[in-house]
């Protein structure tokens, strides 16, 4: 079995037989290869995109739609302090 295919099928959580790696092996030499030509490329002055076209996330006004009810869920705890839960220390 090929370290390269083992090490990648370690990292994935696959398992593999040792005549599925045999098979994988120069399909992963290829993708490696195709990366190693990518990173011969020239990208000085690219800029990085997240998106191929300009796009604006819609926007909503930032109002408040729901009402404060801290008070009301609350009020069933057996102790609160400046509106947080007191619970009992559990560690020393």
């Amino acid at each position: 079995m090929d370290i390269n295919v083992q090490k990648i099928a370690n990292l994935s959580r696959i398992r593999l037989t040792d005549s599925e790696a045999t098979e994988l092996a120069p399909q992963l030499s290829s993708i490696m290869g195709y990366i190693d030509k990518l990173g011969e490329v020239n990208t000085d002055g690219v800029s990085p995109t997240a998106h191929p076209h300009d796009v604006a996330m819609p926007q909503r006004p930032d109002v408040v739609t729901n009402p404060n009810r801290r008070d009301a869920l609350q009020q069933p705890a057996p102790r609160t302090e400046s509106g947080l839960y007191v619970v009992p220390k559990v560690i020393e």
